[in-house]
């Protein structure tokens, strides 16, 4: 999955240090991002990449430390600045121009390790976009000093970064697997069940909720795989494999999906498994789905 980088090591723990000209800079606008494009794929700017030497200074005054893996640093800018103005012109060294870019571009970034931590800036981002201004009082919201975090200097509010847990489950009926197509937004492939957790409820709660409310099904023996921080959502999500309980009818909840429908193992096509949704996908499709009577999934992963 996107955020398995080992050996190299993700570091988060909170900080205010000043970047260094070869620093990664992430700038984001939206749903888009600054990038440096040559001969290949687009690729992380670095503060040293910004021509201007005044607008550079003002970037690094203003940068904010995000993280590091292993030494290496990334920044988010301030979208205040307009950067994106950028585009189209030469980095520093002559030798590339910059280009916006869609988030998606981080979705296959080769190495991994870049893409990951393109999609964690761009939460923090949105994080830092939605808090403007307080929930309690209205006040204008400022930068944690201690934590990553958003405070009110007024009423003494703080916000921190939004994280949504969510579940995904693999619906298993024999050889066969359900998937669904989402009704809304741009994604449009089969994918497994999946629905955010509501208040009071707990993860096994939720798969039922969902299975019962998307597709009309009922589960049982549920069995937690793993979990997968995904940011392109802001969402912690927690994949579960389930055996249908009952009758198989499908019936699909047209404000949420589109399509559902069971697929052999030799129907399912192939899928980049930097989702934990397809990571699970690939594992039926391999053989490895789970025993629910010894409560086990087959192959590498071992007893859960």
């Amino acid at each position: 999955m996107i955020q398995d980088i080992a050996p190299r090591q993700y570091h988060n723990e909170f900080a205010v240090k000043e970047p260094g000209l070869r620093d990664f800079l992430l700038y984001f606008e939206g749903n888009q991002v600054l990038m440096r494009k040559g001969d290949g794929a687009p690729s992380m700017i670095t503060f040293e990449d910004v021509q201007d030497p005044e607008l550079r200074r003002q970037v690094i005054r203003q940068a904010e430390y995000l993280f590091c893996i292993d030494d290496i640093s990334y920044y988010s800018a301030r979208d205040t600045l307009g950067l994106m103005q950028l585009a189209g012109s030469r980095t520093a060294d002559g030798k590339d121009e910059l280009c916006i870019c869609d988030l998606s571009i981080f979705r296959n970034m080769d190495p991994q390790f870049m893409g990951f931590a393109g999609i964690t800036a761009s939460q923090i981002y949105r994080f830092r976009k939605s808090r403007k201004f307080c929930g309690k009082c209205g006040h204008r919201m400022e930068y944690g000093t201690v934590e990553r975090s958003m405070c009110c200097p007024v009423c003494g509010n703080v916000e921190y970064p939004k994280i949504s847990p969510a579940v995904t489950v693999a619906v298993v009926h024999g050889d066969r697997l359900l998937m669904a197509k989402s009704a809304a937004g741009s994604f449009r492939q089969f994918a497994l069940i999946a629905g955010y957790v509501e208040v009071g409820e707990t993860f096994e709660q939720t798969v039922h909720r969902e299975v019962m409310e998307e597709v009309g099904l009922k589960v049982k023996n549920l069995i937690y795989y793993k979990s997968q921080p995904w940011a392109f959502s802001d969402t912690e999500m927690i994949g579960f494999f389930a055996e249908l309980d009952g009758e198989d009818q499908v019936t699909i909840q047209e404000s949420e999906l589109s399509e559902a429908r069971w697929f052999t193992r030799e129907e399912i096509g192939d899928y980049p498994s930097i989702s934990l949704t397809y990571e699970m996908v690939n594992l039926f499709k391999a053989g490895k789905n789970p025993d629910f009577h010894r409560k086990e999934i087959s192959g590498e992963i071992g007893t859960v």
